[in-house]
C-alpha cells in the first residue's frame, strides 16, 4: 500500500507539549533619532509548531518514527491542531462560511457561538486549512480569523471539533534519541503548507 499524504499523527500516544506560532511577514524600521516607526505588513501569514511526545518505550515509539521518516523530510505532509482544542470553549453546533482569498473576516451561518482562541478547519485531507477566532461570535454575521484565508469559499462547511491543518516538516533530519533504559524522546519542528 503507497502512503498517501497527509498523514494523521499516530493516536498511540499522544503530544506531551506543542508551541505553536502565528508567524506575520511584517517590517519594520525605527529612526535612530526621533524613534518613530514605520510598519510595513507584507500579508504573509503561516503556522509553524514545534512539538515533542512524551517520554516512551519502543512500542509507542515506533508510529511516531514511522510517520516521521514515512514524510521523507518536508517533502510528506501531515495534519496537525492544537490538541488542548479538541472541543471549542463556545457552544457551536453547526456553521458554515463564505469569503473571498486574502480577507481576514468572512461571514458564518452559525448556530451557537465561537469563542476568541477557538480553532476552525476549513477544507479537508491535503486542503485542511488551520483558523483561529479572533474576536467572540455569536450567530450569524463577520467572524474575524487568523490567518487570512487561502481560498475563496462560498457555504463551506467549517469543522470546530477537533480542527487541524496541513504541516510538513521543517527540516531535511529526522531524528530521535534512545537512553540506556530504552526510552525514546522525540520531538519536531514543522511549518504550515502554503500553496
Amino acid at each position: 500500500m503507497a502512503i498517501s499524504y497527509p498523514l494523521s499523527t499516530p493516536t498511540s500516544i499522544g503530544i506531551e507539549s506543542i508551541e505553536l506560532r502565528a508567524v506575520n511577514a511584517v517590517a519594520t524600521s525605527q529612526s535612530p533619532f526621533t524613534f518613530k516607526q514605520q510598519v510595513i505588513s507584507h500579508g504573509g501569514q503561516k503556522w509553524e509548531a514545534s512539538v515533542s511526545i512524551p517520554p516512551v518505550h519502543r512500542d509507542l515509539a515506533a508510529p511516531w518514527k514511522s510517520m516521521l521518516v514515512a514524510l521523507k523530510g518536508p517533502t510528506g505532509t501531515f495534519l496537525l491542531g492544537d490538541p488542548d482544542y479538541a472541543t471549542p470553549q463556545g457552544t457551536v453546533s453547526s456553521c458554515t462560511l463564505s469569503g473571498t482569498v486574502g480577507a481576514e473576516t468572512a461571514t458564518v451561518v452559525m448556530t451557537g457561538t465561537l469563542k476568541a482562541g477557538d480553532y476552525i478547519q476549513l477544507g479537508s485531507g491535503s486542503s485542511a486549512k488551520l483558523h483561529q477566532v479572533l474576536v467572540n461570535k455569536t450567530g450569524n454575521g463577520n467572524l474575524e480569523i487568523w490567518p487570512a484565508l487561502r481560498a475563496s469559499y462560498t457555504s463551506q462547511a467549517v469543522i470546530f471539533n477537533n480542527p487541524k491543518g496541513v504541516f510538513r516538516l521543517s527540516t531535511n533530519v529526522t531524528s530521535w534519541s534512545i537512553n540506556n533504559a530504552s526510552v525514546y524522546g522525540i520531538s519536531f519542528e514543522a511549518v504550515e503548507v502554503i500553496t
